[in-house]
């Protein structure tokens, strides 16, 4: 084992550690990498902004459509409401309209028997005077 141990210890005396050699880079890259990062941020918030806008914009329609459906709920409930009112009050007249259409019939029959007993006495009026002028 104390032979493997220098062994490695050996190798790696033999071994060459690789070093990075860092240069530094030309200025103009360095300028034109500050100004693609920061060309590249006013990008990115511009359309961040334009994002935030759409959803300031849904959020106000929804707001709007919200109201919108609201009132419509109103509405809807308040002519139900009438319509309600309106049945109650035909089934409380109902009673009355039926002995109104039952009058109109009593008073159909009787304009008819009125109209029988005009001819009728107009008939006898004309027999008599036929009589009366022999």
């Amino acid at each position: 084992m104390a032979e493997e141990k220098t062994k490695e210890e050996n190798l790696q005396k033999e071994v060459e550690v690789a070093e990075e050699v860092k240069e530094p880079p030309p200025p103009d890259v360095v300028q034109l990498c500050r100004e693609t990062f920061q060309k590249s941020a006013e990008y990115l918030h511009g359309e961040l902004e334009g994002t935030i806008e759409d959803y300031k914009l849904l959020e106000t329609l929804n707001k709007i459509t919200i109201t919108k459906y609201t009132d419509m709920k109103e509405f809807t409930e308040n002519i139900s409401r009438g319509l309600q009112e309106l049945n109650e009050k035909y089934s409380n007249l109902h009673p009355f309209l039926e002995q109104i259409n039952q009058i109109d019939e009593n008073v159909t029959a009787l304009e008819q028997a009125a109209y029988k007993l005009d001819n009728y006495s107009k008939r006898l009026e004309s027999k008599f005077k036929a009589l009366e002028k022999r």
